[in-house]
């Protein structure tokens, strides 16, 4: 179950890369609901999806936290 609730993070994230402001706030949404591995995990993940993306890059802030 829990290995869902990653993609399906993945796959929102995806489907709202288009606009920064959705992606910051669905990114904080799959913060505060995933568990500190999967976060991990996501912040791996991320930072491969927006090399090319650099609108999103500030986002990556939410992930220092």
């Amino acid at each position: 179950m829990a290995r869902a609730m990653l993609e399906y993070t993945k796959t929102v994230l995806q489907k709202v890369s288009f606009d920064a402001k959705l992606f910051s706030k669905e990114l904080k949404k799959a913060i505060s609901r995933l568990l500190p591995y999967e976060i991990e995990e996501l912040k791996l993940w991320l930072r491969r999806f927006i090399t090319d993306k650099p609108e999103l890059q500030p986002s990556l802030i939410y992930l220092k936290q």
